[in-house]
């Protein structure tokens, strides 16, 4: 079971063989081997094509700030369906992010529940069925994954179970990668901490002074150069190292 390039269609090809478990234990390994949030959000949208019967592109949208941005998309298709959608105001991504239900549309030929994107889409792209899943990240981060068909009709029964699996798996992956990246925002910012510590203990040891006044020499230096105080203690650091 591999996920390869097809030198024909110069995509993935999908992945094959085995059970779902085997195939979400593979995918499992690409995802959090992703550098980071970003690099999980692309990877998701890159396999999801490769995992999913009947999906031929995949994005990611989340609501920031009260506004719908792709983080991620399969490819040029899928980020323009999201474009569309995002500047009609209306679609089966948004409404995912806002609703749990998962919003489905097999065929957007047919009485679609979205008829100005669905004309869109087909007038602009080759996608004929669409599949969007809401993907709850944090408490102010909400987001919606996105699966698009470019064959009416597959978008089938089984294609829709495999789908909600693969939405389950993701939430979860990007819900520990969201965490992760805050615990190395936390560790970057508690090494700056020692570090200004470091400084401090420097200064008072130099200069024969307190700490409150070794603190307040650093952050005067600070905003004299216009650089973060983590940055101006790094200085007496390497400073002190050279000498």
């Amino acid at each position: 079971m591999t996920g390869s390039l097809d030198p024909t269609a110069g995509r993935p090809a999908r992945l094959s063989g085995g059970d779902p478990a085997t195939v979400f234990a593979a995918l499992a390994q690409v995802v959090y081997a992703a550098d980071d949030l970003d690099g999980v959000f692309t990877e998701l949208c890159r396999t999801a094509p490769l995992v999913v019967p009947g999906v031929d592109h995949a994005s990611l949208m989340l609501r920031r700030s009260g506004r719908f941005v792709t983080a991620a998309a399969s490819d040029e298709t899928a980020r323009a369906i999201d474009g569309a959608e995002i500047e009609l105001g209306d679609g089966p991504c948004v409404d995912a992010i806002d609703d749990d239900a998962a919003q489905f549309d097999p065929d957007l030929s047919r009485n679609s529940a979205w008829p100005r994107l669905a004309e869109w889409i087909l007038a602009n792209t080759p996608v004929r069925g669409s599949l969007g899943f809401r993907l709850k990240i944090d408490d102010d981060k909400v987001g919606a994954l996105n699966l698009f068909s470019d064959t009416p009709g597959a978008l089938t029964d089984v294609a829709i179970g495999e789908a909600a699996i693969f939405a389950a798996f993701a939430s979860v992956a990007v819900g520990a990668a969201h965490h992760h990246e805050r615990a190395d925002t936390l560790r970057a910012g508690l090494e700056s901490n020692r570090e200004i510590g470091k400084a401090v203990g420097l200064m008072m040891a130099f200069h024969k002074i307190g700490d409150d006044e070794a603190f307040r020499m650093l952050r005067k230096a600070s905003q004299e150069l216009n650089l973060k105080l983590a940055d101006v203690a790094r200085e007496v650091l390497d400073h002190h190292r050279g000498r």
